[in-house]
């Protein structure tokens, strides 16, 4: 085979390597990320995915936007308990109380929520939510770029998902461009342990 021809294989193979897991991710969401609170069904519990807190304890631009989000969910009442979903580390890193004095500021009753500090990304807070919560069914808020990959999840751990999207490309632009381009890559180790546990 020819140089030129073995990199036009390897540059199809890479293609598809990284296509297939996207649609997937798509296929398996579709139809179950709405754009706004005011669409959502009526689910006990909605799951808000972490996505960083700032030096000074405050939720990134990202964390802000979901949190607008489930804040809105709740005083539509289209949920009750809010299940706030993230990581801790050193220095008194930690987005599950940073999410939930953020809630506790937008007028949602501190016994609304509930942390899971070990949500360290969206595989650990599918399966926590089924077996450390009891859940089957929940709302799920993200960023748009990052819902299909997170709503694929649950629904491949029993979970019965639909997303509510924070609409990030007005207020984040450049976060959102990359939050889509990360996805891309995300989706295959997420299909892998879909697939593969």
């Amino acid at each position: 085979m020819s140089r030129r021809r073995w990199i036009a294989v390897a540059t199809a193979a890479a293609v598809v390597a990284l296509a297939v897991p996207s649609l997937w991710a798509y296929g398996a969401s579709a139809g179950r990320i709405l754009s706004s609170p005011r669409e959502a069904p009526s689910i006990d519990v909605t799951m808000v995915m972490g996505a960083g807190v700032r030096a000074d304890g405050r939720p990134s631009r990202m964390l802000a936007g979901r949190l607008d989000v489930a804040a809105a969910l709740y005083h539509l009442g289209r949920t009750r308990t809010l299940l706030v979903s993230g990581g801790t580390g050193p220095g008194g890193y930690d987005e599950p109380a940073a999410m939930r004095r953020y809630l506790v500021g937008a007028g949602v009753p501190d016994e609304a929520i509930v942390e899971d500090p070990h949500g360290v990304d969206s595989w650990s807070s599918c399966v926590r939510a089924r077996d450390e919560f009891g859940l089957s069914r929940l709302l799920v808020v993200s960023q748009r770029f990052h819902l299909p990959r997170t709503v694929a999840l649950c629904r491949s751990v029993g979970i019965d998902a639909v997303g509510v999207a924070h609409d990030s490309k007005d207020s984040n632009p450049p976060g959102t461009r990359q939050g889509y381009a990360r996805e891309v890559a995300a989706s295959v180790p997420a299909m892998m342990r879909a697939l593969f546990g």
